[in-house]
């Protein structure tokens, strides 16, 4: 009696090799584009959120009375801190429930950073970087028309 031992030749095995090779390629760069478009639709989402905020804040301070005009939104400003935790810089004040961090360093990307509370800045995944301000209570872009900025606010 023969024996035979079942097993892949050579061939099939670089066929299989190539195949999951031509998959990767497609599948890699697929991947890194749907990881940066779930990012800036994270920034899109904080960016509406942070305009609702400030409209509320602006709708309960004027039943209040009080027409102080908003004009921070953060306690504190720097890297590694919390950011929109504050509106006018008051702390039990937030304009967030769960207000994100800031950029832990200056390179980082893919967050939010305010150097001086007038001016916050949203770091790209790609490069690049949306400033925005306080305008008559309003998140405002400093450039509307630029790229990015369509990117988070369109």
């Amino acid at each position: 009696m023969y024996q035979t031992h079942k097993a892949f030749t050579m061939i099939e095995l670089v066929f299989v090799i190539a195949v999951i090779g031509i998959l990767a390629g497609i599948a890699i760069p697929k991947f890194a584009a749907s990881r940066n478009d779930a990012v800036i639709a994270k920034a899109k989402s904080t960016v509406a959120a942070v305009r609702m905020g400030l409209s509320t804040a602006q709708q309960k301070m004027t039943l209040k009375g009080d027409f102080t005009p908003i004009t921070t939104l953060s306690v504190a400003s720097g890297y590694d801190k919390s950011i929109f935790d504050g509106i006018n810089g008051v702390a039990t004040n937030p304009l967030l429930e769960y207000p994100p961090r800031s950029c832990k360093t200056s390179s980082a990307n893919e967050c939010w950073y305010t150097a001086d509370r007038a001016k916050y800045t949203y770091k790209m995944p790609m490069g690049g970087s949306v400033d925005f301000n306080i305008t008559n209570n309003k998140l405002t872009p400093l450039l509307p028309d630029d790229t990015n900025t369509r990117l988070l606010t369109d």
